[in-house]
């Protein structure tokens, strides 16, 4: 029967593996509980398999006076190749010339999945102001053994004022792992929540207002509440015709990269016309319209 080497270096990795074979021989070894059962002194308690395969080079010298690996190529995408032959003999357990030996320390990269995203509804007020934001994730992660094991965590974004619907948050790593892969990145897509008063055309704000016609020809005062909550006046003096809108400057949405800087807020009016008007209102309309 073959020497079974890849045994071997799994005894002679673990510290503990290899003082009980120093001592009691390949016997003693059997003797041991299962991996992963209580009282086992190398179980794999979490994402430990009980293997290190970092040194198994230099253990393989030490032992043998030789390495059996050899970098027959290199670099990225790139696998470490297993000698075939030990002193001259086949090397016991792994068939011939062309076994592979994958090293993840050595020569090869592990690609990275294309990145998660998951929306993040904010209201006009919240990127009006700013606000804080507190995100718990569920995710997997893979374990060396090829376990995954579930991970949570608690991710704080802080909304600055004046992003906009499509503002991308990045947080590197966050993602879901799956065996020999890196971590996906996990990325939140600011979206914009409809506003009962207010609509957002870039840096600027809108609002529609309802005017009598009376208000249209004869002038009014609006009174709006702003996102931060200010009470807002605005005479209008102008004739309210068809299609006029009033811009008050500096009362739009913060601009993100003009700190200090905001847009300005646009009035749209609708003019509601009376349905009927008696004889008098006629006549008194031509008279002071000058039909």
């Amino acid at each position: 029967m073959g020497v079974d080497y890849y045994n071997i270096l799994k005894v002679l990795s673990d510290p503990q593996k290899k003082q009980i074979y120093d001592q009691y021989g390949e016997e003693g070894l059997k003797d041991m509980p299962p991996p992963g059962t209580s009282g086992s002194p190398f179980g794999n308690g979490g994402c430990s398999n009980g293997f290190n395969p970092r040194n198994a080079e230099d253990i393989f010298a030490e032992f043998f006076g030789s390495s059996p690996f050899s970098f027959g190529s290199s670099g990225p995408g790139r696998s470490m190749r297993f000698q075939s032959d030990v002193g001259g003999g086949n090397f016991g357990g792994f068939g011939g010339g062309e076994n592979i030996f994958r090293s993840y320390s050595e020569g090869f990269v592990p690609k990275k999945p294309p990145a998660v995203e998951s929306k993040l509804p904010c209201s006009l007020e919240e990127l009006y102001s700013g606000s804080t934001r507190k995100m718990k994730i569920s995710r997997t992660v893979a374990c060396a053994n090829g376990r995954q094991i579930p991970e949570s965590e608690i991710l704080t974004i802080d909304v600055k004022p004046g992003w906009k619907k499509g503002t991308k948050i990045t947080f590197p790593d966050k993602g879901n792992e799956q065996p020999n892969q890196l971590p996906a990145d996990l990325v939140f897509v600011i979206d914009e929540k409809p506003h009962e008063l207010y609509s957002r055309d870039g840096n600027d704000l809108i609002v529609n207002q309802k005017v009598s016609l009376a208000e249209a020809l004869g002038g009014t005062t609006l009174n709006l509440t702003t996102l931060d909550h200010r009470s807002l006046s605005i005479p209008v003096s102008d004739v309210v015709s068809p299609g006029y809108e009033l811009v008050v400057s500096k009362e739009g949405m913060p601009i993100a990269k003009e700190p200090g800087n905001r847009g300005d807020l646009r009035v749209k009016f609708e003019i509601k016309f009376p349905t009927r008007l008696t004889p008098e209102q006629r006549a008194g309309l031509k008279r002071a319209l000058g039909g």
